[in-house]
């Protein structure tokens, strides 16, 4: 099973690693405990909004950078650990429809449609 907070601490990790700085430093400027900024970036404790904020901004870097570049791996993970369409039942694939609409249907929304169309 692919656990967030393994994907999270290893992202954490390589962008400290990277900047070249050390947990006693990532720590002391995002007021966290050596010891628990350690376990978060081992994958042993879930960390909070409000922490995972506290060390991005130690590190320099948005909390929306991290999260996409740890969206982006688990994506990745998932796509390998997923059943190749072959090796799945016919009767378990999803329909394939035979023809593509024209376009979106913006559901009764005239004013979306005339924007999207400007």
């Amino acid at each position: 099973m692919i656990l967030l907070r393994q994907l999270l601490g290893d992202v954490l990790r390589r962008l400290r690693v990277r900047q070249n700085r050390t947990l006693r430093e990532v720590s002391t400027l995002a007021r966290v405990s050596l010891g628990y900024l350690s376990e978060v970036e081992r994958g042993q404790k879930e960390a909070s909004s409000e922490l995972l904020a506290s060390i991005c901004g130690a590190l320099g870097v948005p909390l929306s950078q991290v999260l996409r570049e740890v969206s982006d791996q688990f994506a990745l993970a998932e796509l390998q650990a997923a059943p190749v369409l072959a090796d799945v039942p016919e009767h378990e694939r999803l329909p394939i429809p035979e023809t593509v609409p024209a376009g979106p249907d913006f559901g009764g929304f005239p004013e979306v449609k005339d924007m999207v169309a400007a």
